[in-house]
């Protein structure tokens, strides 16, 4: 039985916006510069993009810190592009970060030599 994959259209949008940006600039360039190509395809067909928007975080109703997630778009799917040859435990980590301060669901990209990789996680509602 195959999943159903939330908010799919936008994250095959996300998708190609991140494989656009691969293309023209290739692989091995900054992360942040390949952020901030990813924000101008984003932005080039009207996607709301806030860059590094920070959300307060709290623990047991008191106010703990700011968290500054890369890149939500259209106040649905959070992207965080990452310049790295895999994927491990750290950014896994930091994608269910993502979920617990109430966005979601989260598209995670890794710009590598052989192209857009995504990891995808999601709050999981009605169980």
């Amino acid at each position: 039985m195959m999943k159903e994959i939330i908010h799919e259209e936008l994250s095959g949008k996300i998708t190609g916006a991140a494989m656009d940006v691969l293309n023209d600039l290739k692989p091995g360039l900054d992360e942040k510069l390949c952020e901030r190509a990813l924000v101008v395809e984003l932005r080039r067909p009207g996607h709301a993009v806030d860059a590094q928007r920070s959300y307060s975080v709290f623990y047991n109703s008191e106010f703990i810190g700011r968290l500054l997630p890369n890149l939500p778009v259209d106040d649905t799917v959070i992207v965080d592009p990452k310049v790295v040859s895999a994927f491990n435990q750290a950014h896994t980590a930091q994608m269910i970060g993502y979920l617990a301060i109430g966005q979601g669901p989260i598209a995670e990209f890794q710009k590598s030599p052989i192209g857009v990789e995504t990891s995808r996680a999601a709050k999981q509602t009605g169980v």
